[in-house]
């Protein structure tokens, strides 16, 4: 459509030329003495514009010749920036290819290249961006040559260029490679310090946070790493069982670190609610305080929520559990009596509890009761600890009532394989 409406325009625009130059009688004369010119005015008319179209003509030939220098440099210009970024480039293909010393050099051809154009005037786009990332480049190569001054003499150079605000995430990408070196290097005191200059909202992303987890628990950094552990579940870094298995890890190792009663309360009240319901924890924290002298009460009110959720323990649990109650059976009190003595009878086929309800009754004296008990138990009973602890405490009930041979047998099952 628009192109038949330039046509009729075009057609109308003859018309007008022809009926006004076909009919056009007027004359223009020149008078130069002693001579004079008659010229039609549709000749005048045609001069003009002929002479027009020549000075526009003129004018942008002469244009052309002096843009000719301008456009010189902007073509070589054009050139070194295709250059600078074909090296760079290359540098990063070879530096994934493994190729290091080859990725090293590109890099350096792309700072020389970049650094042609900056004196020249021709700075390019992002510059300061271009040479952080260059110089990366080289410091990433320089590092898996083991070349630790290029390394580090790169790194410097472009954190001082990255410092800008047009390259803050280059910045923030230089920081966390200079700690994920350093950790390969077995620096985690390094890394820690090139990952606590991290912006707030970069340090808590999941890169960030995994590096920060191995370097804290390569310092020994317990408490860190198992906060740091937190913030990776959170953020789903890990899968749900492996997150827990982390954490449970190093809240195991945090009870560890503490080498008396205080330590150990400290580091427990350290665990969010939820870890504290973990059996593991609450089963190993009990058995720690107990070898540390502690309040067996504490201990048991530590192992309460676990004994409330007896039923979904597997058996190794329930072993465990076992052994961190029998540790406190001399001062249990009568409420865990009463626990004890209704898990027994809810499961009465259950060796483990037969065996803790025996030996309660052995703690207060009911010689009977736990002879019936801790007899049934040892039968079942599949673990080595509790197997030969039941039959050492035959051997001393027998002993008690005065049957020597009885007590001679359960010796001696107490000793067997």
């Amino acid at each position: 459509m628009r192109a038949a409406l330039w046509l009729l325009a075009l057609f109308g625009v003859a018309v007008a030329i022809a009926l006004f130059a076909g009919n056009n009688q007027g004359t223009i004369t020149l008078f130069w003495p002693p001579y004079r010119v008659d010229l039609s005015l549709n000749l005048v008319l045609l001069l003009l514009f002929a002479a027009f179209v020549f000075l526009h003509a003129a004018l942008g030939a002469l244009a052309a010749l002096f843009d000719l220098p301008r456009q010189a440099l902007r073509w070589r210009t054009l050139q070194k920036e295709r250059a600078m970024h074909g090296a760079l480039l290359d540098s990063l293909s070879h530096l994934l290819a493994g190729r290091f010393i080859r990725a090293r050099k590109a890099a350096e051809v792309a700072l020389g290249q970049e650094k042609s154009l900056d004196s020249g005037g021709q700075r390019p786009e992002k510059a300061a961006q271009l040479r952080a990332l260059a110089h990366l480049l080289a410091a990433e190569s320089a590092h898996a040559l083991q070349d630790r001054p290029a390394r580090d003499e790169h790194l410097n150079l472009a954190l001082e260029q990255a410092a800008s605000r047009e390259a803050q995430e280059t910045h923030e990408g230089a920081l966390m490679r200079a700690a994920r070196w350093s950790l390969n290097d077995r620096e985690p005191d390094a890394a820690m310090a090139w990952l606590k200059e991290l912006p707030l909202g970069a340090a808590r992303r999941t890169i960030a946070l995994r590096m920060k987890l191995k370097a804290a628990r390569l310092t020994r950094q317990t408490a860190e790493a198992l906060e740091t552990a937190r913030l990776l579940a959170k953020h789903r870094a890990f899968s749900a069982g492996g997150a827990e298995s982390i954490v449970r890890g190093l809240a195991v190792d945090l009870l560890n670190d503490a080498h008396d009663v205080a330590q150990l309360q400290r580091a427990w009240n350290l665990l969010e609610p939820g870890e504290r319901l973990m059996p593991e924890l609450a089963i190993h924290a009990a058995q720690r305080l107990t070898r540390l002298g502690g309040d067996a009460h504490l201990a048991r009110d530590w192992l309460l929520p676990v004994w409330e959720r007896l039923a979904g323990l597997d058996d190794n649990l329930k072993v465990k559990l076992v052994h961190a109650l029998e540790a406190g059976l001399d001062s249990v009190d009568g409420a865990w009596l009463a626990r004890i003595e209704m898990a027994q009878k809810a499961d009465p086929g259950e060796s483990a509890l037969q065996y803790l309800a025996g030996m309660a009754c052995m703690k207060r004296q009911l010689w009977g009761k736990a002879q019936q008990l801790i007899g049934q138990a040892a039968v079942g009973l599949k673990d080595a600890g509790l197997h030969r602890n039941a039959w050492r405490a035959l051997a001393l009930l027998a002993q008690e009532r005065g049957d020597e041979e009885a007590a001679a047998r359960a010796w001696k099952r107490a000793a067997g394989p």
